[in-house]
């Protein structure tokens, strides 16, 4: 009976302080919008230059190209990795252009299970392609929305990463992305910003890519002004 008295007196002076403790004023809700709505435009380059400067700065490669181009450009990025394999989602905006473009013996589409081919997806896909929602250039990340088409693992686990983004995608900042495309509406149960290929530096403070997913990331940029 001890043990429980005294934890119950230890209760009670807890919320006796609990109860002496002096009101406080609340603390106001931030002005998010007004705060970026007030705030300077950033000036010197433009927001495309700004995402390459920042992407490129967290080792991303952005190739420029365009939307009738970038099938090539994607040729050239799979020959020049020795890309033998690449897992891409059905019914997305770029599958038909992949279907029509890449050898069936270089397409993998992930159509199934994860549990059916897991083997598979460690062992033999070499890329993930994926499409983006859009991009922040204060920062150089890209937008995803993971969905049945194209689940997270599509861009996590293969070990080359590779992103179609159109320039119109271009945000300034999470904040106007976020607004610009109503996510209030329509939020996701998994939206993520990738920054980069995956890094890491918890052992002995080295840097290391890969360690959580890609090594690579590629972004292909589609610039605006072709018809698509």
């Amino acid at each position: 009976m001890s043990g429980v008295a005294a934890e119950q007196r230890a209760r009670a002076a807890i919320f006796a302080r609990l109860r002496a403790a002096p009101d406080v004023e609340p603390v106001a809700i931030p002005d998010v919008a007004g705060y970026y709505r007030n705030r300077a435009a950033p000036s010197g380059e433009s927001r495309r230059e700004r995402f390459l400067r920042n992407a490129r700065s967290w080792r991303a490669e952005v190739i420029e190209t365009t939307v009738e181009d970038w099938p090539a450009a994607l040729a050239a990025v799979l020959d020049a990795r020795n890309v033998q394999r690449l897992l891409a989602g059905r019914g997305t905006s770029i599958a038909d252009t992949l279907a029509a473009r890449l050898p069936a013996g270089r397409l993998r589409w992930y159509d199934a299970p994860l549990a059916s081919f897991k083997a598979e997806l460690f062992g033999a896909i070499d890329a993930g392609i994926t499409t983006t929602l859009g991009s922040v250039a204060e920062t150089g990340s890209l937008l995803l929305w993971p969905d049945a088409a194209e689940p997270r693992t599509l861009s996590l686990v293969p070990p080359l990463h590779i992103a179609v983004l159109r320039e119109s995608g271009l945000h300034e900042t999470l904040f106007d992305a976020v607004a610009g495309q109503g996510w209030a509406a329509r939020m996701p149960s998994n939206a993520l910003l990738v920054t980069g290929p995956s890094k890491t530096a918890d052992i002995q403070r080295m840097l290391v890519y890969g360690a959580h997913g890609p090594r690579e990331l590629v972004i292909l940029l589609l610039r605006d002004g072709d018809a698509a």
